[in-house]
C-alpha cells in the first residue's frame, strides 16, 4: 500500500532511481520508489560499468555483488575491420577497478534492487505519477489518484520524464535523432572475449561487447532499424562493419530491439524540491557506453546531497549537485557525439583519422588520457590534501 508521506519520493526504478534510493536508504533516510512498469524489464540497453562508476557504487556497497556477475575487460579497442587503430589499456588505470565491467543493465538493476530489499525498501509497481504540487515544506504528489507528501522528489524516470514535464523544466538539443539496433547474440568469432571493441565504419559505428555466458552485445547506429532484428540482419551488419578476414558468424539471437535517441539536456537539474537525475536530465548516443554510468554517478551524488540536507545540512548542497553534474552531462554529450562523428567521417578523411588514432595510441600520455576519459575517472574529484 502506498504511504501517505515520505522523505524522498524517487520516480523511476532503473539504475539511476535504484542507486539514488540505495544511497538514501544506507543513510537511514525514508525513501519511496515508484515505477510505472508492472515488472522490471529483462532486456536493456546498457552493458558496461566503467571504473569510476564502480568506485561510486562501492560507496553504497553495490560494487562487489555486481562485479561478481560481469566480465572484466582490461582493454578497449577501436578498429576499422581487421585493423586495430587504438588499444585503450584499462588495466593501467589508477583505480581499485582497473577494467570495464561488462554486464547487462537488467543484472545491474537486480543487484541494486536486491540491496534495497535487504534494507526493507521495495519498488512499488505499477504506479503512475500524474501530478506534482510544490508546497511550503515539500511536494504533494498525485499517484494513481492518491496523494503522497514528500520533502523532495527525484525524477529518475527517463527520456520522457513525467517529473520533468510536470515541473516545466525544458529539455533542449538538436532536432535530429539517431537510430540504433541492439541485440544479444551468440557468435563464432576470433575476437578476444575479454575485450570490448568499437568498429568504425562509414555507415556508422558498431559496438561489440562480450557478456557473461558466451553472449555478445551488439549495438549499431543504422539509418532505419527493424523493430526485431533477426539473424540475417545482424549477420549483414557484422559482414559490413566487423572483422573481414575471419568474419563473425551469428549462431543465435537471444533478443533484439531498436531505439532512437536525441542529444538533449535539461535546462536545469533542480526546480525547488524537485530534482532530476539520469536520462531525465540528459540523453545521448550510446557511443562509449557513458549513459547509464553518468546516471549512476548522478544518483549517488544526489542521494548523498539529499541525505546531508535532510540531516540538517544547507539547502545549497542541492545547488552544488546541479553545478557539478550538469557540466559533466554536457561533457559526456559532447564526447559521445564526437565518437559518432569519428566513426562516420567521409572516405576521403578516413586515412587521416586512422593515422591520428594510431599516433595517439602510440603515445603513453595520450593513451592514458583516453583511458581516463572512457573510464570516467577524469571526472573523479581530486582527493583533498
Amino acid at each position: 500500500m502506498l504511504p501517505t508521506s515520505t522523505d524522498v519520493l524517487v520516480v523511476g526504478a532503473g539504475p539511476t532511481g535504484l542507486a539514488t534510493a540505495l544511497t538514501l536508504a544506507r543513510r537511514g533516510i525514508e525513501v519511496t520508489v515508484l515505477d510505472q512498469l508492472a515488472e522490471p524489464p529483462i532486456t536493456s540497453r546498457a552493458a558496461v560499468v566503467h571504473a569510476y562508476t564502480l568506485e561510486v557504487l562501492d560507496r553504497i556497497g553495490a560494487a562487489a555483488p555486481l562485479d561478481a556477475q560481469g566480465v572484466r575487460t582490461p582493454r578497449f579497442t577501436v578498429r576499422d575491420r581487421d585493423r586495430v587503430l587504438l588499444s585503450v589499456p584499462f588495466h593501467e588505470l589508477p583505480s581499485r577497478f582497473p577494467y570495464a565491467l561488462l554486464v547487462s543493465q537488467s543484472v545491474t538493476e537486480a543487484v541494486l534492487a536486491g540491496q534495497l530489499a535487504e534494507l526493507g525498501v521495495q519498488v512499488r509497481r505499477p504506479c503512475r505519477l500524474t501530478g506534482l504540487t510544490t508546497t511550503g515544506d515539500g511536494v504533494l504528489a498525485q499517484v494513481d489518484g492518491k496523494t503522497l507528501r514528500a520533502r523532495f522528489v527525484v525524477g529518475a524516470d527517463g527520456l520522457h520524464s513525467t517529473v520533468r514535464q510536470l515541473v516545466g523544466i525544458g529539455f533542449t538539443g538538436p532536432s535530429d535523432e539517431e537510430s540504433f539496433v541492439l541485440a544479444d547474440v551468440r557468435v563464432r568469432s576470433v575476437l578476444p572475449r575479454d575485450e570490448a571493441a568499437l568498429f568504425l565504419a562509414r555507415s556508422g559505428p558498431l559496438i561489440w561487447a562480450p557478456l557473461p555466458d558466451g553472449v555478445v552485445r551488439l549495438v549499431a547506429a543504422v539509418a532505419t532499424a527493424p523493430a526485431e532484428p533477426d539473424e540475417a540482419y545482424l549477420q549483414a551488419l557484422l559482414d559490413e562493419r566487423g572483422p573481414a578476414r575471419r568474419p563473425d558468424r551469428v549462431t543465435e539471437v537471444l533478443w533484439g530491439s531498436r531505439f532512437r535517441v536525441h542529444h538533449r539536456i535539461a535546462d536545469t537539474f533542480r526546480a525547488g524540491p524537485v530534482l532530476l537525475a539520469g536520462d531525465a536530465g540528459h540523453v545521448h548516443s550510446p557511443a562509449g557506453g557513458q549513459g547509464m554510468n553518468l546516471g549512476i554517478c548522478d544518483a549517488v551524488a544526489l542521494g548523498t546531497a539529499l541525505a546531508d540536507v535532510l540531516d540538517g545540512g544547507p539547502d545549497a548542497l542541492l545547488d552544488d549537485y546541479t553545478a557539478r553534474q550538469r557540466p559533466m552531462a554536457e561533457d559526456v554529450l559532447s564526447f559521445a557525439a564526437g565518437l559518432t562523428r569519428l566513426a562516420t567521417v567521409s572516405p576521403a578523411r578516413r586515412p587521416a583519422r586512422d593515422v591520428l588514432l594510431r599516433l595517439l595510441g602510440a603515445v603513453p600520455p595520450w593513451r592514458r588520457r583516453i583511458a581516463l576519459r572512457l573510464s570516467g575517472l577524469s571526472h573523479r574529484e581530486p582527493t583533498p590534501g
